[in-house]
């Protein structure tokens, strides 16, 4: 069974399992609350952590454009992705670790001092 994990929207954090996303929080601590949702959502499915074969998660890329993304709620969803894939031994988005992916910073080239 795959775990479905979004921390990357301002907005909202999303939690599924396999294909279906059934968790959603909104507000200003919902990164916080990622842990909950995924006990949640497997308490729902009659499930346990152990059932868990990998994990999905966002990593940042890819945002809709003109979205704000969360710097901080993306960290944490990829914290507890690979803090549960390390527990477990399961892959991240097929592989062992993943990392998050920032946008590169505008060149700043031809501004005055």
């Amino acid at each position: 069974m795959k775990l479905y994990i979004n921390t990357s929207d301002n907005k909202k954090t999303v939690v599924g399992l396999d294909d279906v996303r059934l968790k959603k929080i909104t507000g200003p601590d919902k990164s916080q609350q990622v842990l909950r949702l995924i006990e949640n959502i497997l308490e729902d499915k009659k499930k346990t952590l152990q059932d868990i074969t990998e994990i999905e998660v966002e990593t940042g890329a890819g945002l809709p454009a003109g979205r704000q993304g969360s710097f901080t709620g993306l960290r944490v969803g990829i914290a507890v992705a690979n803090a549960l894939a390390w527990a477990l031994n399961i892959p991240v988005n097929n592989q062992k670790m993943v990392e998050p992916k920032y946008e590169e910073e505008k060149s700043s080239a031809g501004c005055k001092s």
